[in-house]
């Protein structure tokens, strides 16, 4: 099924959902409004002409710069039909200050590392989440450190963070 017509199907099932879509994108894609992404993407995987039966990736992306006054951060879902061999992005864009979603973990189980992932580097909270906590740094970490704004401090788990630059080490050396 071409992606017009996913897209299509999926905002006549839930017309409150859909925010915006690419439909001639490389990847097209559509975004969803966070609190439908449940919703869609229950439509998405049951829905036989669709059967988005596969979860491929749960991306998060910091989108600071990258547009005048934009500074969301932006959760990409990857997904993939094996019987009809057609795939759909779908976006949620949330707001810096309370990235919130709700998890996907109950409806495609790969979701589950893949959001701790973004919970770890980016801050993003999946609501209903059965494990969110850590993946990738140390509990003891503190910020979420792919997101633009984050500052590295002076120290990081009692290791300096700071270091001599290439040239200095050559010249201290002689």
């Amino acid at each position: 099924m071409e992606a017009a017509a996913v897209i299509q199907s999926l905002k006549d099932a839930c017309p409150e959902a859909v925010v915006a879509e690419g439909v001639n994108a490389i990847d097209p894609w559509v975004q969803v409004a966070p609190l439908s992404i449940t919703k869609a993407a229950a439509f998405l995987r049951d829905t036989p002409e669709l059967d988005f039966d596969f979860l491929m990736a749960v991306t998060g992306i910091d989108l600071m710069g990258l547009e005048e006054g934009v500074d969301d951060l932006r959760i990409e879902y990857h997904f993939y039909s094996y019987g009809h061999k057609h795939t759909l992005v779908v976006r949620v864009d949330l707001p810096r200050g309370e990235p919130v979603v709700p998890t996907l973990s109950g409806l495609y189980p790969t979701a589950n590392w893949n959001e701790r992932e973004a919970w770890d580097l980016l801050g993003i909270r999946f609501d209903g989440h059965p494990d969110l906590r850590r993946i990738l740094l140390p509990e003891e970490w503190e910020g979420h450190p792919l997101r633009k704004d984050w500052k590295e401090g002076p120290t990081a788990l009692g290791f300096e963070t700071t270091r001599q630059s290439f040239l200095d080490l050559i010249r201290d050396s002689k």
